[in-house]
């Protein structure tokens, strides 16, 4: 159960962007957090790039630097409105990650950032459907997102900061095996990259 900071943080942009900062600390800081899932990727100028829940395009502004076709979604008209003033290089469109406008086979890439803990675990299941439907064959889906620590000194942190901005859907997903969820879809999938003493993870799965 989060607290009113959870509302207050996605009213006042600037209050968003300090606390993002502050727990990117834990992994070098919220340029590293934003470019962990793109690491080893190979994206062009003319990569089909699409930013799964943008967001005001955190990570959005880093993507527009490797490629000229990146597309932000999210379901928010607001977070919309601040990604076009954010990072104006890319296309948006606003609907649900889980009934994707798109037509199959799309994009090249889609990449998603600390997104997945929202969704119910209903809708997580058919946003991964509708991601495998929109990459191309041989397509990656790349996220990154929260963990069960793996080290018992962070459990103190991470569980602090899911009281105070997160709800039960992210407690949730510490108990998912995403991994596991991705190749029942279809997916062929690396083994997730763990950083923050686990509470953090990066997994790189292939269509």
């Amino acid at each position: 159960m989060a607290t009113i900071l959870r509302d207050w943080s996605y009213r006042y942009q600037w209050l968003y962007d300090a606390i993002a900062r502050l727990a990117a600390i834990s992994v070098g800081g919220e340029a590293r957090f934003r470019q962990l899932a793109l690491q080893g990727l190979t994206i062009d100028s003319d990569t089909q790039v699409l930013d799964l829940c943008c967001g005001s395009g955190q990570a959005t502004h880093f993507l527009v630097k490797y490629s000229q076709n990146v597309t932000g979604l999210d379901a928010s008209p607001l977070s919309l409105q601040r990604a076009r003033q954010n990072v104006p290089a890319a296309s948006y469109v606003e609907a649900f990650a889980e009934n994707m406008p798109f037509v199959d086979n799309l994009f090249d890439v889609v990449h998603t950032s600390a997104a997945l803990h929202e969704m119910q675990p209903e809708q997580l299941q058919q946003i991964l459907k509708e991601v495998y439907r929109v990459l191309k064959p041989g397509g990656v889906f790349v996220l990154v997102d929260f963990h069960a620590p793996t080290n018992p000194i962070f459990w103190p942190g991470v569980s602090l900061f899911l009281l105070l901005f997160e709800t039960e859907t992210a407690w949730q997903l510490l108990k998912t095996d995403l991994p596991r969820l991705l190749i029942e879809t279809g997916f062929d999938v690396e083994q997730p990259t763990l950083y923050a003493g686990g509470s953090l993870q990066v997994i790189q799965a292939k269509k």
